[in-house]
């Protein structure tokens, strides 16, 4: 018996893109932040962002061998701004403002139509919800969830900068389980990967995995060649309730 769906935040929750504007815009605010913080990057604009961005290059590296996630404190200065002289002190006690600024200015983001719905139907059947999400800023899904108005949906939100693990590390998805104190083959994952969402959840026992496809799945699923593939494709959020009540009811008339 499923009883429990646990989702992907930007890309499956929410719409999410990017593109030159707003990765422009982002690099404006980071500029604009840390001056405003009395913190001086020495170079010209232009500069400035082609070093920050070789900062985050060599991050991602690190986070795709790795399936690690550090924080804030640790990113910004380790790598993102590593090329600059900056005060450590002061620019860690910006850190957290600038993890959250990046995921709201870099990304646009906007919830998927049909999901306060979808939530609400999941809600009313008694299924038992969350979020597993990999996000650089300690705060922002949290502030997110807000916004959209669906954080009391959530029984429990899981993300990497805390956990310290990034999906498909099977660390994150125990630590999601502990912490509803809940067994994998009762659950669904719902995400738009199948390298972090499908293969991470099904690696770790989940007993179904769900697909749906956004503007960053091609991306993010360069090369990825695996047996492991999700149970179901869904274009909409409006076909998930419908589709577990099916699997359910089989699940039912078998046991």
């Amino acid at each position: 018996m499923l009883t429990t769906v646990l989702f992907d935040m930007g890309g499956t929750l929410e719409d999410i893109w990017h593109n030159e504007g707003t990765k422009r815009e982002a690099l404006q605010c980071v500029w604009d932040t840390l001056r405003a913080h009395g913190l001086e990057p020495e170079v010209d604009f232009g500069q400035f962002q082609e070093l920050i961005l070789e900062g985050i290059r060599e991050y991602k590296t690190w986070c795709d061998l790795e399936f690690r996630e550090k924080k804030p404190e640790e990113i910004w200065p380790e790598y993102y701004l590593k090329a600059f002289n900056f005060n450590r002190k002061a620019l860690t006690d910006i850190c957290e403002e600038l993890a959250n600024m990046w995921e709201c200015t870099y990304f646009h983001r906007e919830l998927r139509p049909g999901v306060r719905e979808m939530l609400a139907g999941l809600k009313a059947r008694g299924y038992r919800i969350g979020v597993i999400s990999n996000n650089a800023s300690l705060y922002n899904v949290f502030n997110v969830l807000e916004g959209y108005g669906i954080r009391e949906y959530m029984e429990d939100v899981e993300v990497s900068s805390i956990t310290g693990y990034r999906k498909p590390h099977p660390e994150i998805f125990r630590i999601s389980m502990k912490q509803m104190q809940e067994k994998p083959e009762n659950c669904v994952y719902v995400g738009d990967t199948l390298s972090r969402d499908v293969i991470g959840s099904k690696e770790f026992g989940f007993g179904k995995a769900v697909y749906i496809q956004s503007f960053l799945s091609a991306q993010k699923d360069v090369g990825v060649v695996s047996s492991i593939q999700p149970d179901v494709t869904i274009q909409n959020m409006d076909e998930l309730v419908p589709w577990l009540d099916s699997v359910n009811s089989e699940m039912d008339s078998k046991s």
